[in-house]
Parts: structure tokens; sequence; C-alpha cells
């Protein structure tokens, strides 16, 4: 049954290819990759998903933004998904969004941008900055897992209802979860508000900065 379904998922590449769009050579066991066979390091995790064309953001992005900062960071940062600065640089958070959390983290944690670890649940560019699919959004999800299992932060800390939904599977409103202290397994989930709400919203900017000093306090602690 697998074999059929990559066999079919194969030739649909084939036929966007012969439409004009441009892929990696790729075989039908590439299509679906078992998350527990992702590399164990960074470097090569990146340059696997630098050449991923599992789902339909790779035919319009520029680049890959994979994430950056510290690979053992205590502290992480996951957000929806690069815009349109991120997609032409190959960086996560580095437009007005971007901006503003790099002062969260500076004025708030205390800490530089280095020192934490910032990725999204997708690595390419939504069209239009629209919010992503779920098949998207699951297609992408080993491998931000496959990071957070490398880089084994004490605390994450989701970006809006979009990184909260598709890391934890609950559909709970941002509004009622936001500032929670969620203890997992293996790290803290503080969820909070995304920095381009905050843009819209500067009403908001209060409570995501209540949330900010709770992980502030679980860092110390």
């Amino acid at each position: 049954m697998k074999n059929l379904h990559n066999a079919l998922q194969l030739k649909q590449l084939h036929l966007l290819k012969q439409m004009g769009y441009r892929y990696t050579d790729i075989q039908p066991s590439d299509l679906e990759p078992d998350p527990t066979q992702l590399p164990d390091d960074l470097e090569s995790l990146r340059k696997m998903v630098e050449q991923c064309h599992l789902c339909d953001l790779s035919k319009s992005r520029h680049k890959v933004v994979f994430g950056e900062g510290d690979p053992h960071a205590r502290l992480m940062f996951v957000g929806e998904g690069p815009g349109a600065t991120e997609d032409s640089t190959g960086r996560p958070f580095v437009g007005r969004a971007g901006e503003l959390l790099t002062r969260m983290i500076e004025n708030v944690l205390h800490l530089r941008r280095e020192q934490v670890y910032i990725a999204n649940i997708v690595k390419c560019r939504p069209p239009g900055n629209r919010v992503p699919t779920p098949t998207e959004a699951f297609t992408c999800r080993p491998y931000l897992l496959k990071q957070i299992e490398l880089i084994c932060p004490r605390i994450i800390m989701t970006l809006g209802a979009t990184a909260y939904r598709y890391l934890t599977n609950d559909e709970t409103p941002i509004s009622r979860v936001r500032g929670h202290i969620i203890r997992t397994e293996n790290y803290f989930l503080v969820p909070t508000f995304h920095p381009s709400y905050l843009l819209r919203n500067p009403s908001a900017k209060k409570q995501a900065w209540e949330d900010l000093l709770k992980v502030k306090e679980l860092l110390e602690k």
C-alpha cells in the first residue's frame, strides 16, 4: 500500500515538473521519510530540510528557513512560518515581528538572541503569509520535533495560536491558554501571542511581557 502511495505521489511530481515546476531528483522512498531515521545532528538535518519537496510550499519558496540560535539552548521559541523577509534571507524572525521578538528576549529575559533557539512549525513561507494548512504543518512537524530532540530545551515558548496548535494538537484558543506553564515529559511549554499580533494589538504587549516573566522565572530556577 505504501509503495502504491509513493508511486502516485511520484507520478504527480513528474506531472508538475512537466508543467514547469522545478524539483530536485528524488526517489519514491524519499517522499515519506521515517521520522525515526532523521539525522542525529542539526547540520545534517538542516541539509535534509533544504532538499525537502514534500509539500506544495517547496514550489514557491526562495529559501528554506531551518532555524537558528544556540544548539544547546535552554529556551526555544517556535513560531508559525517564515514571512517575506525570512524567505529571502533564510533566517527566522528577521522582519518587524522578529525585531520585536529580539527586543522581548533582550529587554525582558536579559538574554542575547544568540543564546536561544528560534524555529517555526513550517520551514517554507506560505504564499501571502497565510496560515499553514494541516497537511503542510504535519508534513513539516517531524523536522521540528527532531530539532527539539537534538536541542533538548528546558522551555519552549510557542508564538501564536498556530504554533501552539500544531505542536500540541490542542485547539484551545491562544487567548485562554497563553501564559499557562504546561509541563510535558521533556520540557515546560509556555504559549504566548505572536509578535506580529502584538504589532497589530499593542494593548496585548502587557500580557506577553507577563508571559515572558514566567519564562524568566523558570530559567532562573
